[in-house]
């Protein structure tokens, strides 16, 4: 099954995925941001370095961004609050993910009054909107960038079990899982060794949405001021700072919005094409 799965995943998948423009076009966003990120530090500039000389001035060759209220690049902050961005959605989905295929896989292997525990809390939990429930749980702690990431994971799992949940109950009684059982399998290797990697496919697809999710709620977060605190760079609090000035200075808010645009639907595509490349009742 396993070698069924990988030859599945490079030929049919691949294919299906390469073809997809949009899926492409996606991907490309997200490698770029990668790029970007990567790079801010070969700017050789402090993004919270203040110039009181060159105040709020607008896009030129010398600052193609334009500067903020502190004579600060907007460009090169728009860089270092990319890798703020993505640290987050990756680190977050990463926890979201990590709990949500723990507790999906057992409550789908074992059934019975785990799987009923473990749903009903998880329905508990969806009864309250995600982001007032992280807004609840942030007016407890100190706003910082380790604390947003580990709540948004916490509060964003419940979608990743209940998708786990459902491929087990699927694969519980595939022919393959009964073999390897009959064989003396025990429940570790059953779960993680035979059901668990056919069960991935609709957590990756989740998982790379998940990540522009968590940007959207960082950035959100920080625009209310509860998450990134200045004068670290997030496209959040940028936002934020530009909004004092907007009628003189448009482009402190509009870049930082364009680059959570560009972000959020990069993935987004991307997302959408691998769920596509994935839907065994496409044909090719």
């Amino acid at each position: 099954m396993s070698v069924l799965h990988s030859s599945f995943l490079r030929d049919v998948v691949w294919n299906r995925l390469r073809h997809n423009r949009m899926a492409l076009f996606g991907g490309g966003i997200v490698l770029a941001m990668f790029i970007l990120a990567g790079v801010a530090s070969l700017t050789g500039i402090d993004p919270s370095a203040i110039d009181i000389g060159q105040q709020l001035m607008p896009p030129s060759l010398e600052h193609p961004l334009g500067t903020d209220i502190l004579g600060r690049s907007v460009l090169v902050r728009l860089l270092y609050g990319a890798r703020i961005s993505l640290l987050v959605g990756f680190v977050a989905v990463g926890i979201s993910t990590l709990i949500g295929i723990v507790l999906g896989a057992l409550a789908g292997y074992y059934g019975g009054w785990i799987d009923s525990l473990i749903m009903r809390f998880v329905d508990v939990l969806l009864c309250f909107p995600t982001f007032f429930l992280i807004l609840a749980v942030i007016a407890f702690l100190d706003p910082s960038i380790w604390n947003i990431m580990i709540v948004i994971g916490l509060t964003s799992w419940m979608g990743v079990a209940r998708l786990i949940r459902a491929e087990f109950l699927s694969l519980r009684r595939r022919d393959f899982v009964l073999a390897a059982e009959a064989l003396g399998a025990s429940d570790r290797r059953l779960i993680f060794r035979h059901i668990l990697p056919n069960a991935m496919s609709p957590v990756l697809v989740s998982a790379t949405l998940g990540v522009a999710g968590a940007i959207l709620t960082e950035s959100a977060l920080s625009f209310l001021g509860i998450g990134v605190q200045p004068p670290t760079p997030s496209w959040g609090n940028m936002l934020i700072a530009g909004k004092e000035t907007l009628g003189c200075a448009w482009w402190l808010s509009v870049f930082p919005g364009l680059a959570i645009l560009i972000t959020v639907l990069g993935y987004n595509l991307l997302g959408e094409g691998i769920r596509d490349a994935l839907d065994p009742r496409l044909k090719d």
